[in-house]
């Protein structure tokens, strides 16, 4: 396999307008977790219920989806003739983006407690996950050229710090969120602590962040496309969960903004 250009460019572009397209369907919450439909009890007249979509457990369906984004770039690496180790920077990046998916698919989904997800979810995530693990890949495997000294660049070590610091904004944001249920309890709470404190998806926040580093750090187009759907996917959310608290809690804090601290 060499490197296309062109196919680069071509995925990347159609990776924003996914992100474009996705940003201008979002007046309605994706449904599932907090926002899926509540069935409600059957009437006495045994009148049919709607029927329900299959679901998988929250870790096995987190798992499934976020696997892609991991297995294909390494595969890509491995299947390289000759064998590409170097230079460090690529070693370093690739890192970066698998290390992210490795603690997504074997670590995040064994500790996730949440709510069943629809399987059409799992299956759209899955295939958006090898997609986007084959761009990212691809491009750092095959086609990315970086200088010997790129990790001594302000570039590269810039956007290290950023992804660094997203990613432990949003491990340490989802820690927050398990800790307010016990195991087997579906019910929701009142985030509290970390940056919760200021906006409501810090979680999301953080995977913002991390993936704006990565693009920075690359100084790639594909990894600046896959950021711009990262904000466009997961900010939307974040508002929807800032609303689902407001209407759902009196007491909850309404000084805190919905993604972006101080800010919005």
């Amino acid at each position: 396999m060499q490197c296309w250009p062109s196919l680069v460019m071509a995925m990347s572009a159609l990776l924003v307008l996914l992100g474009v397209l996705h940003l201008s369907f979002r007046h309605r919450p994706s449904r599932y977790g907090k926002h899926e439909p509540r069935q409600s009890t059957p009437a006495k007249n045994h009148a049919a219920r709607t029927p329900r979509c299959a679901h998988l457990p929250a870790g096995c369906a987190w798992f499934l989806q976020e696997l892609p984004a991991f297995l294909v770039p390494t595969l890509l690496l491995a299947l390289r003739d000759p064998p590409r180790f170097a230079p460090l920077g690529c070693r370093l990046l690739g890192g970066m983006f698998c290390g992210h998916y490795f603690h997504r698919t074997f670590i995040y989904s064994i500790l996730q407690r949440g709510r069943p997800f629809p399987l059409k979810i799992v299956f759209f995530s899955a295939l958006f996950c090898f997609y986007n693990g084959f761009l990212q890949g691809y491009y750092m495997v095959y086609c990315a050229e970086y200088p010997d000294d790129w990790c001594k660049d302000i570039r590269f070590l810039s956007g290290l710090l950023l992804f660094l610091s997203g990613m432990g904004i949003n491990i340490h944001s989802d820690f927050l969120l398990r800790q307010l249920r016990k195991p087997g309890e579906f019910t929701y709470k009142i985030p509290q602590g970390g940056l919760f404190a200021y906006v409501s998806g810090a979680n999301f926040f953080g995977e913002i962040l991390e993936w704006f580093g990565y693009a920075i750090a690359t100084w790639s187009l594909p990894a600046l496309a896959f950021a711009f759907f990262t904000l466009t996917c997961v900010g939307p959310r974040a508002y929807h969960h800032h609303r689902f608290y407001l209407k759902t809690f009196t007491a909850y804090p309404r000084s805190r903004k919905v993604l972006i601290p101080f800010i919005f």
